[in-house]
This record gives C-alpha cells, structure tokens and sequence, in this order.
C-alpha cells in the first residue's frame, strides 16, 4: 500500500509556494520598462515561496521524514527566507513610490541579520557530518531545541514585522506629500500596493504571536495552541498570494514614482529663490498655459523652467501657501471659471469645459470648484447667465 506524503496542510504549503515562484517568473517574463520593481517584487516573492518549503520540511507531518532520507542538508536551508523577505519588500516598495530608486550602499546594511544566519548555519551545521546531521534531525523536538533559538526566532519575527511597519511608513509619507508633484491624483492606484504590504504585514503579525506562544509554552509552561495559529498562518498566506495574482491580472498599480527628495524633505525648507524666479514662474503660467495639460507633473515644470524641482517646490509653497496641486488647479478653475460665462462657450457641456480648462475627472472637478467657488459648476453658470 502506497504511503501518503502530504496532507492537506502540506499541500496548502506546497501551492504557496508554487504560486509565488510562478508568480516571479511572469514578473521577469514581462518587465516592460520596469525592471528593477518587477526584479524586488520577484525576488522577494522567491524568498517567500522558500519559507512554506522550510516550514514543510522542518514541521510537516510526513514530508519531514521524507527529507531526511533525501539528505539531512535540505533542513535550514530555506530559512534564510526569513532574513532577507523583508528588506527586498522594502526595496520593493521604495522602487514604487520613488524614481530610479536604487538601494543606496548604507541600505545593504539591512542585510545584516541574513549574513548572520548563512554564517551561523554554515558554522554550526553544514560543517557537521553528514551522520551528526541526521542523528540531530532523527533526535529534533521543538520542545527539546535549544532554548535560545526561541528568542532567535522571535527576534526574526520582530525584524520582519519592523520590515513591515517600514514599508507601511512608506506609502504614508509617500501619500502626504502626494500633491507636491502631481496635478492630477485622481488616477492613481494604491489598492494593489497596500494589500501587498498590509496583507503580509498582518501575517508577520500572526508570526510574533506564534513566536510568543511558543516562548510561553516552552519557557513558562503555559497551555497554548500555537500549532492551530500557525496553520491558520499558513492557509491566510495561501489566500493572500492568490487574492494578489488574481488581482493583478485584473488591476493595475498606478502609483506616480517622485523624486525621493520631495518627499524626504519639506517643500518648506530653505530652498532659495528669488523675485526673479517667482515673476519668470508667473509669465510662463499665463502665457504658456501649462496647466492645460491634465497629467503635469512638477518634474515637467521645473524642466520647463529650466529650475531645480526643490527650489520650484519650495517657492509654490512658501510664496504662494500652497502646494504644487491646489497651485496648478487654481489656474484650471480660474480656466472653467471664464469658459462658464464666456456666451461663445454655452453650447459646451460641463463635462467639455473641464477638459478644456485642464482637468481629467469629474469628480474633482467638482469637488475643487464648489471648494473654491461656493457653488457647483452648473449652479455658477446659471447664476452668470442671469
């Protein structure tokens, strides 16, 4: 009679991680331009299709005993996984939200702890015989492991989770300051970024909770379940990574990447200008119209301008109190403001004069005008009208 290798947990495992290592190599496949995302994003998902394999090999039912007839050298050697998932999610995120981002030397600094494990498995138990490798899996019982290496783990799970919180931080900063350089924020898409780094955020949150209740059970005796948590760990992942590919394939992440130091630095700081920047800022509005155009960018102005993008920043926001969205769309409401009364322009619907006065949604059109006006875009023209 054939004997059973995997279960149902087991299989949940494996399909995790064949979601992941497929999921990367579409990546790869289909860069289109956007390489060193799809490269984090990649890599990052082959680390974490590494840890359902450790977690299999280390704790599954049957499996276990089928890797350690294979070779004794198969345990540990996903755990790096661990170490290194969190930094390249980091990277992953910055390369989102910043423009040719690149990790800056002090940032490999994060890789610290991965070094630290290969180091210390390499020492401590790929040096060993092959014999000594069995005899210590043969013999492995988590309650009967060194107890250091609980406090191990659950340091893991906190650097992981501050990983997490990083990345969170991220597109919090990156959302304030959002309308520093963009005209137009109607567009862009977070939904699939935030789920990417929320969902894996509440799952290194169930790891903290199963590290404590194995610190708890083993060090102070206490009763917990933490094999019914983690399991429920296992299957949330599951979902996650298929809720992720299922929506990729039907969303795209449209999130406008800004030049880092935009939003590392207050529009506000000391940037210098002078009388002659703000009047050429002002001719260039009123004769060049830029403003027209629905996607300007302030990277495209200060190009325009031929002036440092800090400098342009930090002269709309202190001269004029405002930030680079309220400051381009005040000229696009003045715009609707004219074309509304102008008695050539009555036979144009609303919907055509905010195309013409530079905007591209409806929605924040009307949100802008009456915030400004007093009134909807309809109610102002009749009132003109009568």
């Amino acid at each position: 009679m054939d004997s059973v290798i995997f279960n149902t947990h087991d299989v949940v495992l494996l399909m995790t991680a064949y979601q992941c290592i497929l999921y990367a190599i579409l990546l790869l496949a289909l860069s289109r331009g956007h390489m060193p995302q799809n490269l984090f994003l990649a890599l990052f998902l082959l680390s974490h299709a590494a840890i359902p394999l450790d977690i299999l090999i280390n704790f599954g039912a049957e499996f276990r005993a089928v890797a350690l007839e294979a070779s004794p050298n198969l345990f540990y050697i996903f755990g790096f996984a661990y170490w290194i998932e969190g930094p390249l999610l980091l990277w992953y995120t910055r390369s989102v939200v910043y423009r040719n981002y690149r990790p800056r030397s002090w940032e490999l600094l994060y890789l610290l702890p991965f070094c630290a494990y290969v180091i210390y498995e390499i020492v401590f138990y790929y040096t060993l015989s092959s014999d000594s490798k069995l005899a210590l899996q043969q013999g492995y019982e988590l309650t009967l492991a060194p107890k250091y290496m609980n406090y191990v783990t659950f340091f893991r799970e906190l650097i992981r989770l501050s990983f997490g919180i990083a990345c969170v931080l991220e597109i919090r900063r990156y959302r304030a300051r959002i309308r520093d350089s963009f005209s137009d924020i109607q567009a862009m898409d977070f939904k699939w970024l935030n789920l990417l780094v929320d969902g894996f955020l509440v799952l290194r949150i169930i790891a903290i909770v199963v590290a404590s209740m194995i610190l708890a059970s083993i060090h102070f005796g206490l009763t917990l379940d933490f094999s019914s948590v983690g399991l429920t760990a296992n299957y949330l992942a599951f979902l996650l990574v298929s809720v992720l590919i299922f929506f990729s394939l039907r969303h795209s992440s449209v999130v406008g990447a800004v030049d880092e130091s935009l939003i590392k630095h207050s529009p506000s700081d000391k940037a210098p200008f002078n009388d002659d920047d703000i009047e050429r800022l002002l001719r260039y509005m009123n004769t060049e119209r830029p403003y027209l155009q629905h996607s300007l960018t302030i990277d495209q102005l200060a190009c325009s301008l031929d002036m440092p993008q800090k400098t342009l920043s930090a002269m709309i926001n202190r001269h004029f109190g405002r930030n680079f969205f309220e400051f381009i769309n005040s000229y696009r409401i003045t715009t609707a403001k004219e074309l509304l009364q102008a008695p050539d322009k009555q036979s144009m619907n609303v919907l055509d004069i905010l195309y013409e006065a530079g905007f591209n949604s409806k929605a924040t059109f009307n949100t802008l005008f009456k915030k400004t006006v007093g009134v909807t875009p309809s109610e102002y023209r009749k009132r003109q009208m009568s």
